[in-house]
């Protein structure tokens, strides 16, 4: 007596979950070209009418310290931290450190010229936030060309 077991095709399982998950990223436009800095705590997002948007948590940076520029397709992003060497003295053993306070140095943000606004970029820094707003450039209306009216000729 012979027996089937049935079996699942992994192949075809993962080939579906692949091709979902890139229609979903498809339909919104997710695309993670930003680099993963662990410092400092930021959030980076669109909003529905495409704004892109940056939060940085900068928590005892002073406002004078703080420096975004744009270079070609990045915005550069550093901070000083003033007196970072009195914060952190040698001769303490700390039970638990979270809090790392330390300069940020040029770090770069996609921000395509293409598709955004370099000249119109805010940036407000409030309670230890600064929120980078960088509004798109506005949509290119498809020329529909000319039309051209065809006559016809008596011979």
């Amino acid at each position: 007596m012979k027996t089937t077991h049935p079996f699942l095709d992994l192949g075809t399982v993962f080939d579906e979950l692949f091709n979902a998950a890139n229609q979903f990223y498809n339909e919104f436009e997710i695309t993670d070209c930003y680099p993963g800095f662990s410092y400092p705590p930021m959030n980076i997002f669109l909003t529905e009418d495409k704004i892109l948007n940056f939060e940085f948590a900068l928590a005892g940076f002073d406002e004078k310290n703080i420096s975004l520029s744009f270079s070609g397709d990045y915005m550069i992003f550093s901070a000083r931290m003033e007196d970072a060497e009195s914060g952190n003295p040698a001769n303490v053993h700390y039970l638990k450190r979270r809090l790392k306070l330390k300069d940020i140095e040029n770090q770069k943000y996609y921000v395509p010229m293409d598709k955004y606004v370099h000249e119109k970029v805010q940036a407000v820094y409030k309670n230890g936030i600064l929120k980078v707003t960088i509004p798109p450039k506005p949509e290119k209306t498809q020329n529909q060309g000319i039309s051209i009216t065809i006559i016809t000729e008596n011979s």
